[in-house]
């Protein structure tokens, strides 16, 4: 192992311990994945983040569709949308899936948020998609989340949860508080009487301005076709 590697891996088993900490996941419920050269690496399957070392992160060929993985542990049960996304969209370092609580509660509703905070344009588009259901850790569920993703740095997954990618941890770990906090405005929004969803427009206008603010709004990525088989602060 590499000490590039090792300090990844490091640096998966910090950001799990600091999204349960935060109140962002629950228990071994979510779990994060990392682009490293031509591998993936996810944290191992029911493994208290307390208890992980470096070592207990599996490594999983980018080029494999079987499952297989190297280190002690099997990797996490949500392996397979990991890998498959980090195969459609070569922009994506890192993945965060959690279950976070007022997201889970829209894709229980099944509801996308909409644009309800400019802020949603930092997800690239101006909603937040909710994939359909299909049960964890299969094909289906793998598709449906890389459909939702089209164009898109984050969705929710029905009856389940959601996910967040980005270049890196550090950028997919904002992103994912982001559409939880975005998830939680929407819904404690549909309380009230009135209330209103920017424009497309509004949501462009605010995309060209995090360009010159040090905010990068992600460019629309199509999702290329799969292969056979299978924090920091707010912008002010």
């Amino acid at each position: 192992m590499t000490r590039e590697e090792r300090q990844l891996r490091e640096a998966i088993i910090a950001k799990c311990r600091w999204m349960n900490a935060s109140g962002l996941n629950q228990g071994t419920s979510g779990n994060i994945s990392a682009r490293y050269r031509d591998r993936l690496l996810i944290t191992p399957s029911a493994t208290p983040y307390d208890a992980m070392k470096p070592e207990m992160i599996a490594s999983m060929s980018l080029e494999a569709s079987d499952g297989a993985s190297q280190g002690p542990l099997p990797p996490s049960s949500e392996w397979r949308f990991h890998l498959d996304i980090m195969r459609a969209r070569p922009d994506v370092g890192a993945i965060v899936h959690t279950h976070s609580t007022y997201a889970t509660v829209l894709a229980i509703a099944r509801k996308p948020i909409p644009a309800c905070h400019y802020m949603i344009a930092a997800f690239g588009g101006t909603d937040i998609r909710c994939a359909d259901y299909a049960r964890y850790g299969t094909g289906e569920l793998s598709e449906l989340a890389i459909a939702a993703l089209e164009g898109r740095n984050g969705c929710l997954l029905a009856n389940h949860g959601m996910i967040a990618v980005g270049a890196n941890l550090d950028k997919a770990m904002w992103l994912a508080v982001e559409l939880e906090t975005l998830a939680r405005q929407y819904y404690l929004s549909l309380a009230l009487d009135t209330r209103f969803v920017l424009t497309d427009e509004q949501i462009a206008e605010t995309a060209k301005g995090f360009a010159s603010y040090g905010l990068q709004a992600p460019k629309l990525t199509k999702a290329t076709p799969r292969r056979a088989g299978k924090p920091q602060s707010r912008k002010r």
